[in-house]
């Protein structure tokens, strides 16, 4: 069976997917956890998309996997993109969650430059706990925000600050038409910081992509509606 690597987002982690335990009633699945981030939080951060990319890629040569589906959630989604400019042969199918083809987000929450400025003035516990609510439809009193938020809240100053770098300095646009892997976009409706005409244009321009809109679910597709967030996920993979 062809193993499904996980690549978390911006303040995210290899815990965050507890709830897609099932997907491995179908073969391995890898969870990634970048450096500065989830369990690596003591590793130096990386402060560019192709430094994710390459990382990641190392990391699973040192596992011996060469192929793979590959799943990139928020700026995974950026990470998984640079591994398929990098590495296309290895890529089976791939499936980009709750992203985008540019770093800079029209229409996020907040701009870049503004969690920059507000990381440096609230704190690495107080962002996590901010940025994370956004993730939710319910924010806050979501029923599974306070784990998210936890594992968001290992994240350091330096971490958070080389992440929201990595993001600003960074754009895939022009090698999407180049993708070469069966692709699907899985887009919550109520996204606050990727806006539908960021996965439109995913889904317009990468030849060989399917589309899934989950509606009533925000950032965090994969934890406010698990359940059908895994049958979209499973049905992709095993229409092989």
């Amino acid at each position: 069976m062809i193993p499904l690597v996980l690549v978390h987002g911006f303040m995210g982690g290899s815990d965050q997917w507890r709830l897609q335990a099932p997907l491995a009633n179908d073969g391995q699945v890898v969870e990634i956890d970048l450096p500065g981030f989830g369990d690596n939080a003591d590793l130096p951060p990386i402060n560019s998309i192709g430094g994710f990319a390459d990382w990641v890629l190392q990391y699973l040569a040192s596992l011996g996997i060469d192929r793979f589906h590959l799943l990139g959630h928020s700026m995974g989604g950026m990470i998984v993109q640079e591994m398929m400019r990098r590495q296309p042969q290895s890529i089976e199918r791939l499936i980009l969650y709750g992203t985008g083809p540019v770093g800079v987000l029209p229409g996020r929450f907040e701009t870049i430059e503004t969690s920059m400025r507000r990381a440096q003035e609230d704190g690495p516990s107080a962002t996590a706990r901010r940025i994370s609510a956004t993730w939710f439809m319910k924010g806050e009193d979501a029923e599974t925000y306070p784990d998210c938020a936890a594992i968001a809240e290992r994240s350091s100053l330096a971490a958070i600050m080389a992440g929201l770098e990595a993001m600003r300095d960074w754009s895939g646009e022009d090698a999407l038409a180049a993708i070469s892997a069966p692709t699907l976009v899985i887009w919550g409706d109520g996204d606050r910081t990727y806006a539908w005409p960021q996965a439109e244009v995913l889904w317009k321009t990468i030849p060989d992509c399917r589309l899934a809109v989950v509606p009533g679910c925000a950032h965090a597709v994969h934890l406010e509606e698990p359940e059908l967030f895994n049958r979209i996920v499973t049905k992709f993979l095993r229409e092989m």
